[in-house]
Protein backbone atom coordinates (compact mmCIF):
# COMPACT_ATOMS: atom_id res chain seq x y z
CA UNK A 1 0.00 0.00 0.00
CA UNK A 2 1.01 3.31 -1.09
CA UNK A 3 1.68 5.91 1.85
CA UNK A 4 1.76 9.50 0.56
CA UNK A 5 3.85 12.21 2.53
CA UNK A 6 1.14 13.98 3.56
CA UNK A 7 -0.01 10.73 5.33
CA UNK A 8 3.63 10.57 7.16
CA UNK A 9 2.98 14.15 8.15
CA UNK A 10 -0.43 13.04 9.35
CA UNK A 11 0.80 10.18 11.74
CA UNK A 12 4.00 12.27 13.19
CA UNK A 13 1.42 15.04 14.39
CA UNK A 14 -0.88 12.39 15.84
CA UNK A 15 1.66 10.64 17.77
CA UNK A 16 3.02 14.27 18.95
CA UNK A 17 -0.77 15.16 20.03
CA UNK A 18 -0.94 11.99 22.18
CA UNK A 19 2.32 12.83 23.98
CA UNK A 20 1.02 16.24 24.30
CA UNK A 21 -1.43 15.28 26.36
CA UNK A 22 -2.28 16.51 29.74
CA UNK A 23 -1.01 14.15 32.65
CA UNK A 24 -3.90 14.84 34.85
CA UNK A 25 -6.15 13.23 31.51
CA UNK A 26 -3.92 10.38 30.48
CA UNK A 27 -0.70 9.25 32.40
CA UNK A 28 2.73 9.23 30.16
CA UNK A 29 3.05 5.06 30.64
CA UNK A 30 3.94 4.40 27.22
CA UNK A 31 4.93 0.60 26.58
CA UNK A 32 7.78 0.06 26.08
CA UNK A 33 6.09 -2.72 23.22
CA UNK A 34 3.46 -1.62 21.46
CA UNK A 35 1.47 -2.88 18.16
CA UNK A 36 1.50 -6.36 17.15
CA UNK A 37 4.23 -7.58 19.82
CA UNK A 38 3.12 -5.98 22.49
CA UNK A 39 2.47 -9.66 25.13
CA UNK A 40 -0.75 -8.12 26.47
CA UNK A 41 -2.20 -7.29 23.52
CA UNK A 42 -1.45 -11.01 22.23
CA UNK A 43 -2.71 -12.80 25.45
CA UNK A 44 -5.88 -10.84 25.17
CA UNK A 45 -6.28 -11.91 21.61
CA UNK A 46 -5.75 -15.54 22.02
CA UNK A 47 -8.43 -15.54 24.78
CA UNK A 48 -10.47 -13.54 21.96
CA UNK A 49 -10.14 -15.47 19.61
CA UNK A 50 -10.70 -19.04 21.63
CA UNK A 51 -13.48 -18.52 23.86
CA UNK A 52 -14.34 -14.83 24.72
CA UNK A 53 -16.22 -15.85 28.06
CA UNK A 54 -13.44 -16.69 29.58
CA UNK A 55 -11.79 -13.25 28.59
CA UNK A 56 -10.50 -11.39 31.53
CA UNK A 57 -11.53 -7.35 31.90
CA UNK A 58 -8.60 -5.79 32.77
CA UNK A 59 -7.01 -3.50 33.72
CA UNK A 60 -9.99 -1.81 35.30
CA UNK A 61 -10.43 1.79 36.41
CA UNK A 62 -12.53 2.48 39.50
CA UNK A 63 -15.39 5.19 39.29
CA UNK A 64 -16.89 6.93 42.02
CA UNK A 65 -20.51 7.50 42.84
CA UNK A 66 -22.11 9.41 45.13
CA UNK A 67 -21.04 9.54 48.59
CA UNK A 68 -24.65 9.77 49.78
CA UNK A 69 -25.85 6.39 47.52
CA UNK A 70 -29.35 5.11 48.92
CA UNK A 71 -31.63 3.25 47.60
CA UNK A 72 -34.33 4.09 45.21
CA UNK A 73 -37.70 3.89 46.89
CA UNK A 74 -39.86 1.29 46.39
CA UNK A 75 -43.76 1.16 46.62
CA UNK A 76 -45.48 -1.55 48.67
CA UNK A 77 -48.56 -1.89 46.22
CA UNK A 78 -47.27 -2.11 42.63
CA UNK A 79 -50.02 -1.40 40.80
CA UNK A 80 -49.86 -3.86 38.29
CA UNK A 81 -51.62 -7.72 38.71
CA UNK A 82 -49.65 -10.21 40.84
CA UNK A 83 -49.70 -12.52 38.06
CA UNK A 84 -48.37 -10.07 35.77
CA UNK A 85 -44.94 -9.21 38.44
CA UNK A 86 -44.60 -13.14 38.98
CA UNK A 87 -44.71 -13.79 35.51
CA UNK A 88 -41.81 -11.12 34.29
CA UNK A 89 -40.19 -12.78 37.73
CA UNK A 90 -40.29 -16.41 36.43
CA UNK A 91 -39.03 -15.44 33.13
CA UNK A 92 -35.86 -13.54 34.02
CA UNK A 93 -35.55 -16.50 36.16
CA UNK A 94 -35.28 -18.87 33.15
CA UNK A 95 -33.62 -16.59 30.95
CA UNK A 96 -29.98 -16.86 33.17
CA UNK A 97 -30.80 -13.33 34.49
CA UNK A 98 -28.72 -11.80 37.28
CA UNK A 99 -31.02 -8.62 37.79
CA UNK A 100 -34.52 -7.21 37.53
CA UNK A 101 -35.89 -4.21 38.53
CA UNK A 102 -39.22 -2.88 37.26
CA UNK A 103 -39.51 0.90 37.89
CA UNK A 104 -43.13 3.09 37.80
CA UNK A 105 -44.33 6.64 38.59
CA UNK A 106 -41.38 7.02 40.45
CA UNK A 107 -41.05 3.96 42.70
CA UNK A 108 -39.55 0.23 42.20
CA UNK A 109 -42.41 -1.87 42.03
CA UNK A 110 -40.14 -5.35 41.66
CA UNK A 111 -36.61 -5.63 43.00
CA UNK A 112 -35.01 -9.50 41.60
CA UNK A 113 -31.61 -10.59 41.89
CA UNK A 114 -29.98 -13.79 41.27
CA UNK A 115 -27.90 -16.03 43.24
CA UNK A 116 -24.98 -14.13 44.53
CA UNK A 117 -26.00 -10.94 42.90
CA UNK A 118 -27.51 -7.64 44.80
CA UNK A 119 -28.31 -4.35 44.66
CA UNK A 120 -24.91 -3.35 44.84
CA UNK A 121 -23.53 -6.01 43.06
CA UNK A 122 -21.33 -4.80 39.94
CA UNK A 123 -22.10 -6.50 36.48
CA UNK A 124 -20.84 -6.74 33.01
CA UNK A 125 -22.70 -3.63 30.81
CA UNK A 126 -21.41 -4.69 27.65
CA UNK A 127 -23.10 -2.50 25.14
CA UNK A 128 -25.06 -1.04 27.83
CA UNK A 129 -22.32 1.27 27.65
CA UNK A 130 -22.83 2.78 24.80
CA UNK A 131 -26.47 4.88 25.60
CA UNK A 132 -24.19 6.35 28.75
CA UNK A 133 -21.04 7.66 26.68
CA UNK A 134 -24.01 9.31 24.76
CA UNK A 135 -24.96 10.78 28.04
CA UNK A 136 -21.62 11.99 28.81
CA UNK A 137 -21.61 13.86 25.17
CA UNK A 138 -24.45 15.19 26.24
CA UNK A 139 -23.28 16.75 29.21
CA UNK A 140 -20.38 18.31 27.61
CA UNK A 141 -22.42 20.16 25.57
CA UNK A 142 -24.55 21.37 28.43
CA UNK A 143 -21.34 22.30 29.80
CA UNK A 144 -20.29 23.91 26.45
CA UNK A 145 -17.04 21.65 26.33
CA UNK A 146 -18.58 20.30 23.09
CA UNK A 147 -20.69 22.63 21.03
CA UNK A 148 -22.66 20.54 19.01
CA UNK A 149 -23.37 17.07 18.23
CA UNK A 150 -22.22 17.97 14.46
CA UNK A 151 -19.20 19.30 15.85
CA UNK A 152 -16.38 17.87 13.80
CA UNK A 153 -14.32 15.12 16.08
CA UNK A 154 -10.64 16.75 14.22
CA UNK A 155 -11.45 19.74 16.23
CA UNK A 156 -10.66 18.12 19.65
CA UNK A 157 -8.30 15.40 17.76
CA UNK A 158 -6.29 17.67 15.25
CA UNK A 159 -4.36 15.12 14.09
CA UNK A 160 -7.35 13.85 12.35
CA UNK A 161 -7.73 17.59 10.16
CA UNK A 162 -7.90 17.18 6.64
CA UNK A 163 -8.57 13.40 6.57
CA UNK A 164 -12.15 11.63 6.11
CA UNK A 165 -12.42 10.26 9.81
CA UNK A 166 -11.67 14.14 10.51
CA UNK A 167 -15.08 14.63 8.97
CA UNK A 168 -16.92 12.58 11.45
CA UNK A 169 -19.29 14.37 13.29
CA UNK A 170 -19.66 13.63 17.39
CA UNK A 171 -23.26 12.75 15.95
CA UNK A 172 -21.65 9.58 14.11
CA UNK A 173 -19.70 8.46 17.06
CA UNK A 174 -23.12 7.95 18.72
CA UNK A 175 -25.72 6.85 15.55
CA UNK A 176 -22.87 4.26 14.16
CA UNK A 177 -22.66 6.59 10.66
CA UNK A 178 -18.99 7.05 11.37
CA UNK A 179 -18.09 5.48 8.03
CA UNK A 180 -16.06 3.23 10.14
CA UNK A 181 -15.40 -0.45 9.26
CA UNK A 182 -18.69 -2.43 11.11
CA UNK A 183 -17.30 -4.86 13.38
CA UNK A 184 -16.41 -8.54 12.60
CA UNK A 185 -14.96 -11.40 14.06
CA UNK A 186 -11.22 -12.10 12.64
CA UNK A 187 -8.32 -13.92 15.06
CA UNK A 188 -5.61 -12.31 12.76
CA UNK A 189 -3.01 -10.69 14.77
CA UNK A 190 -2.36 -7.10 12.52
CA UNK A 191 -5.82 -6.79 11.93
CA UNK A 192 -7.19 -3.09 12.74
CA UNK A 193 -9.76 -3.94 14.10
CA UNK A 194 -8.50 -6.36 16.85
CA UNK A 195 -5.84 -3.67 17.18
CA UNK A 196 -8.00 -1.44 17.52
CA UNK A 197 -10.06 -3.03 20.56
CA UNK A 198 -7.67 -5.32 22.23
CA UNK A 199 -4.54 -3.43 22.17
CA UNK A 200 -3.32 -1.08 25.53
CA UNK A 201 -3.43 1.47 23.21
CA UNK A 202 -6.19 1.19 21.49
CA UNK A 203 -7.43 4.92 20.80
CA UNK A 204 -4.08 5.15 18.85
CA UNK A 205 -5.59 2.50 16.69
CA UNK A 206 -8.82 3.44 16.62
CA UNK A 207 -7.24 7.08 15.24
CA UNK A 208 -4.45 6.05 13.10
CA UNK A 209 -5.32 2.37 11.51
CA UNK A 210 -8.98 1.71 12.20
CA UNK A 211 -10.79 1.56 8.60
CA UNK A 212 -13.29 3.61 7.04
CA UNK A 213 -15.51 2.24 4.31
CA UNK A 214 -17.63 5.18 3.56
CA UNK A 215 -17.81 9.04 3.83
CA UNK A 216 -19.42 10.26 7.39
CA UNK A 217 -23.00 10.07 7.83
CA UNK A 218 -24.20 7.99 4.81
CA UNK A 219 -24.24 4.12 6.12
CA UNK A 220 -24.73 2.45 9.53
CA UNK A 221 -22.37 0.40 10.66
CA UNK A 222 -22.40 -1.04 14.42
CA UNK A 223 -19.18 -1.33 16.04
CA UNK A 224 -17.30 -0.85 19.39
CA UNK A 225 -14.42 1.52 17.64
CA UNK A 226 -16.67 4.66 17.28
CA UNK A 227 -18.27 3.97 20.79
CA UNK A 228 -14.96 3.91 22.11
CA UNK A 229 -13.62 7.04 20.14
CA UNK A 230 -16.17 8.62 22.57
CA UNK A 231 -13.78 8.52 25.60
CA UNK A 232 -11.06 10.06 23.33
CA UNK A 233 -13.44 13.09 22.60
CA UNK A 234 -14.38 13.44 26.10
CA UNK A 235 -11.48 13.60 27.59
CA UNK A 236 -9.74 16.64 25.19
CA UNK A 237 -12.47 18.08 24.97
CA UNK A 238 -12.98 18.43 28.79
CA UNK A 239 -9.29 18.05 30.24
CA UNK A 240 -10.68 15.10 32.61
CA UNK A 241 -10.63 11.73 32.30
CA UNK A 242 -13.46 10.21 30.89
CA UNK A 243 -13.87 8.05 34.40
CA UNK A 244 -13.58 11.29 36.11
CA UNK A 245 -15.95 12.96 34.11
CA UNK A 246 -18.27 10.22 33.79
CA UNK A 247 -18.19 10.00 37.97
CA UNK A 248 -18.31 13.91 38.59
CA UNK A 249 -21.29 14.85 35.64
CA UNK A 250 -23.55 11.74 35.53
CA UNK A 251 -22.84 9.83 38.46
CA UNK A 252 -22.77 11.54 41.38
CA UNK A 253 -25.51 13.89 40.14
CA UNK A 254 -27.81 11.29 39.98
CA UNK A 255 -27.19 9.52 43.19
CA UNK A 256 -25.86 6.76 41.71
CA UNK A 257 -23.34 3.74 42.54
CA UNK A 258 -20.02 3.93 40.97
CA UNK A 259 -18.24 0.79 39.65
CA UNK A 260 -15.48 -0.10 37.31
CA UNK A 261 -14.54 0.83 33.92
CA UNK A 262 -12.32 -1.54 31.72
CA UNK A 263 -8.74 1.00 30.37
CA UNK A 264 -6.64 -0.42 27.73
CA UNK A 265 -3.43 -0.10 29.75
CA UNK A 266 -3.09 1.38 33.76
CA UNK A 267 -3.40 5.01 32.85
CA UNK A 268 -4.83 4.88 29.56
CA UNK A 269 -7.70 5.10 27.66
CA UNK A 270 -11.01 3.68 28.63
CA UNK A 271 -13.73 1.73 26.78
CA UNK A 272 -16.78 3.71 26.66
CA UNK A 273 -18.17 1.57 24.17
CA UNK A 274 -18.05 -1.58 26.37
CA UNK A 275 -17.02 -3.64 29.07
CA UNK A 276 -17.56 -1.80 32.49
CA UNK A 277 -19.07 -2.82 35.28
CA UNK A 278 -21.62 -1.30 37.40
CA UNK A 279 -24.34 -2.25 39.91
CA UNK A 280 -28.08 -2.47 37.61
CA UNK A 281 -29.34 0.08 39.56
CA UNK A 282 -26.93 2.79 38.26
CA UNK A 283 -28.65 1.69 34.68
CA UNK A 284 -31.81 2.06 36.04
CA UNK A 285 -31.17 5.46 36.85
CA UNK A 286 -29.81 6.60 33.80
CA UNK A 287 -33.52 5.59 32.12
CA UNK A 288 -34.68 7.83 34.76
CA UNK A 289 -32.92 10.41 33.79
CA UNK A 290 -33.87 10.04 30.38
CA UNK A 291 -37.39 9.46 31.07
CA UNK A 292 -37.53 12.66 32.67
CA UNK A 293 -36.30 14.42 29.67
CA UNK A 294 -32.40 15.03 30.83
CA UNK A 295 -33.27 16.11 34.43
CA UNK A 296 -32.76 14.62 38.02
CA UNK A 297 -35.04 15.99 40.63
CA UNK A 298 -35.71 19.57 38.43
CA UNK A 299 -31.94 19.92 37.81
CA UNK A 300 -31.15 19.61 34.10
CA UNK A 301 -27.86 17.75 32.94
CA UNK A 302 -28.72 17.21 29.93
CA UNK A 303 -29.47 19.85 26.61
CA UNK A 304 -33.46 20.40 26.43
CA UNK A 305 -34.02 18.07 23.24
CA UNK A 306 -31.59 15.96 23.55
CA UNK A 307 -33.10 12.65 24.78
CA UNK A 308 -35.35 13.61 21.74
CA UNK A 309 -32.62 13.10 19.43
CA UNK A 310 -31.45 10.33 21.44
CA UNK A 311 -34.39 8.41 20.94
CA UNK A 312 -35.09 9.21 16.94
CA UNK A 313 -33.46 6.67 14.18
CA UNK A 314 -31.47 7.64 11.45
CA UNK A 315 -32.56 7.18 7.37
CA UNK A 316 -29.94 4.36 7.54
CA UNK A 317 -31.33 2.75 10.52
CA UNK A 318 -34.55 3.83 11.91
CA UNK A 319 -34.38 1.88 15.20
CA UNK A 320 -31.26 2.70 16.07
CA UNK A 321 -30.71 6.65 17.68
CA UNK A 322 -27.56 8.34 19.67
CA UNK A 323 -26.92 5.28 21.69
CA UNK A 324 -30.49 4.13 21.76
CA UNK A 325 -32.60 1.71 20.18
CA UNK A 326 -36.15 2.78 18.72
CA UNK A 327 -39.09 0.59 19.39
CA UNK A 328 -40.70 1.39 16.66
CA UNK A 329 -41.72 0.30 13.45
CA UNK A 330 -42.45 -2.91 14.36
CA UNK A 331 -39.72 -5.49 13.14
CA UNK A 332 -40.43 -9.29 14.48
CA UNK A 333 -35.83 -9.86 14.70
CA UNK A 334 -34.16 -6.83 14.25
CA UNK A 335 -29.93 -7.25 14.42
CA UNK A 336 -27.55 -5.15 15.36
CA UNK A 337 -25.87 -4.81 11.97
CA UNK A 338 -27.48 -2.44 9.58
CA UNK A 339 -31.11 -3.38 8.26
CA UNK A 340 -31.57 -6.17 6.50
CA UNK A 341 -27.39 -7.56 6.88
CA UNK A 342 -26.73 -10.57 8.12
CA UNK A 343 -25.85 -11.60 11.66
CA UNK A 344 -28.15 -12.32 14.67
CA UNK A 345 -31.62 -11.04 15.29
CA UNK A 346 -32.83 -10.18 18.46
CA UNK A 347 -37.06 -11.68 18.73
CA UNK A 348 -39.37 -9.20 19.17
CA UNK A 349 -42.50 -11.66 19.12
CA UNK A 350 -45.23 -8.70 19.22
CA UNK A 351 -44.84 -4.92 18.91
CA UNK A 352 -44.16 -2.97 21.60
CA UNK A 353 -47.53 -2.09 23.34
CA UNK A 354 -46.00 1.59 23.79
CA UNK A 355 -45.32 2.64 20.52
CA UNK A 356 -42.88 5.59 22.13
CA UNK A 357 -40.53 2.89 23.89
CA UNK A 358 -37.08 3.15 23.25
CA UNK A 359 -34.01 0.96 24.98
CA UNK A 360 -31.07 0.46 25.89
CA UNK A 361 -29.91 -3.02 24.34
CA UNK A 362 -26.98 -5.09 25.14
CA UNK A 363 -24.86 -8.11 24.43
CA UNK A 364 -26.49 -11.38 25.86
CA UNK A 365 -29.86 -9.91 25.71
CA UNK A 366 -29.14 -7.14 28.44
CA UNK A 367 -31.94 -4.11 27.96
CA UNK A 368 -33.24 -1.04 29.78
CA UNK A 369 -36.62 -0.88 28.09
CA UNK A 370 -38.38 2.64 28.35
CA UNK A 371 -42.06 3.45 27.97
CA UNK A 372 -42.84 6.71 28.24
CA UNK A 373 -46.31 6.56 28.40
CA UNK A 374 -46.85 4.13 30.81
CA UNK A 375 -44.18 6.11 33.35
CA UNK A 376 -41.96 2.19 33.14
CA UNK A 377 -38.77 1.35 33.00
CA UNK A 378 -37.80 -2.35 32.97
CA UNK A 379 -34.45 -3.84 33.48
CA UNK A 380 -32.67 -6.91 32.25
CA UNK A 381 -28.89 -7.99 33.16
CA UNK A 382 -27.23 -11.10 33.24
CA UNK A 383 -25.58 -14.03 31.13
CA UNK A 384 -27.00 -15.09 27.99
CA UNK A 385 -30.41 -16.44 28.36
CA UNK A 386 -29.98 -20.57 27.13
CA UNK A 387 -30.40 -21.70 23.40
CA UNK A 388 -34.30 -22.94 22.36
CA UNK A 389 -34.07 -26.60 22.22
CA UNK A 390 -36.65 -29.23 21.30
CA UNK A 391 -37.62 -29.76 25.08
CA UNK A 392 -37.47 -26.26 25.54
CA UNK A 393 -37.80 -24.05 22.44
CA UNK A 394 -38.46 -20.60 24.15
CA UNK A 395 -36.00 -17.98 23.16
CA UNK A 396 -35.17 -14.56 24.36
CA UNK A 397 -37.81 -12.14 23.22
CA UNK A 398 -37.18 -8.26 23.64
CA UNK A 399 -41.12 -8.02 23.93
CA UNK A 400 -41.79 -9.96 26.68
CA UNK A 401 -40.79 -8.65 29.66
CA UNK A 402 -42.50 -4.67 29.17
CA UNK A 403 -45.34 -6.25 27.67
CA UNK A 404 -46.60 -8.94 30.03
CA UNK A 405 -46.36 -5.92 32.35
CA UNK A 406 -48.18 -3.31 30.37
CA UNK A 407 -50.83 -5.77 30.38
CA UNK A 408 -50.72 -6.03 34.08
CA UNK A 409 -51.48 -2.48 34.84
CA UNK A 410 -54.54 -3.14 32.73
CA UNK A 411 -55.49 -6.59 34.48
CA UNK A 412 -55.02 -4.59 37.61
CA UNK A 413 -57.65 -2.05 36.43
CA UNK A 414 -55.29 0.95 35.51
CA UNK A 415 -55.54 3.14 33.16
CA UNK A 416 -52.90 2.21 29.69
CA UNK A 417 -52.19 4.75 27.36
CA UNK A 418 -51.09 3.89 23.88
CA UNK A 419 -48.57 6.40 23.20
CA UNK A 420 -48.62 9.47 20.67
Amino acid sequence: MKIVKSEVVARIAMVMALLALPGAVRAQTTPTVTGTDDPVYRERLSVYASDYSKFVYDPMERVAGAADWRPLAATAKPAFSPSSLQAVQDYARRMNSSALIVWHKGKIALEWYGDGTGRTSELVSKSLSKPLSAIAVGRAIALGKIASLDQPISDFIPELKGTQKGRIHVRHLLDMRSGMQQQTFTTEADSPLNLGFLSPDFGHHIIADYPMVAEPGSVYAYANAPADLVAEVIERATGRRYAQFVSDEVFKPIGALGGAFWDGREGGLAHSGCCMTLPAETFLRLGVLLLHDGAWHGKRLLPEGYVTQMHTGTPQNPHFGLGVWVGSPYQKRRGFGAPGAPGPQVLHSEPYLDPDLYLFDGNSDQIVDISPANDLIVLRMGENPPRPTAESPQEWDNSYLVNTLIRGLAAAGKPVPSGK
